[in-house]
């Protein structure tokens, strides 16, 4: 995972009110990442209230106020799609959902109390898109379901929502993400395709309705 990936996250989940703590600061790439090393970020949202319903699979901004806490995977793998197949064959893609992985984010969240459903953690895959035709698109998202992935974050929605955030008179000089996205629309590069990105989010939206 690259850090934009990373970076594109975490400034997501910041915009929409939430504290963020990145895990660790390096890469494993010449041995099997330990518990802790499988945690990209782990996220918090100081304004979630006591009874809310669980949020929807498909984790649009919208949906984002029903997160309390949660353990977050990147996997910027831009340009593949999460078919069956890949799922299947690539197990490394739920190394986050492992037990030891787990127990390392309880000692970050641990609950309020023995019975507090508060310290329950949303388990939140980020990916870049899952299958359009059925039946492959309904089979991917139950074999997520089946391994334990609560809910699932598209890196479209995620810039969507950041592009209809940004304002081109802010110099976002803290945010090199936010940053290059001002710059384009500032140009007038991102006008066009955020029509369209707008419209497919729109699509998306209706249907993951049930």
């Amino acid at each position: 995972m690259s850090a934009i990936d990373e970076g594109i996250v975490r400034e997501y989940f910041e915009q929409n009110g939430f504290l963020v703590r990145q895990a660790r600061k390096y890469q494993v790439q010449s041995r099997k990442k330990t518990g802790d090393e499988e945690i990209d970020l782990v996220v918090f949202n100081p304004t979630w209230e006591r009874g809310r319903r669980k949020p929807d699979f498909f984790l649009f901004s919208t949906e984002l106020g029903y997160v309390h806490k949660a353990v977050v995977a990147v996997k910027g793998w831009h340009s593949g799609v999460f078919t069956p197949n890949m799922l299947r064959s690539s197990p490394e893609i739920f190394g986050f959902l492992e037990e030891n992985v787990l127990k390392n984010v309880t000692r970050i969240f641990p609950a309020e109390s023995p019975d507090d459903p508060a310290g329950v953690l949303t388990k939140i895959l980020v990916l870049p898109s899952l299958p359009v035709a059925e039946p492959f698109r309904t089979q991917s998202i139950e074999l997520l379901k089946a391994r334990g992935v609560d809910a699932i974050i598209s890196f479209r929605s995620m810039l969507i929502d950041l592009l209809d955030k940004v304002e081109i008179n802010q110099n976002y000089t803290k945010s090199d993400t936010l940053q290059v996205m001002r710059i384009l629309k500032n140009y007038d590069l991102l006008k066009e395709t955020q029509l369209d990105l707008l419209s497919d989010l729109a699509a998306a939206s209706r249907r993951a309705k049930p």
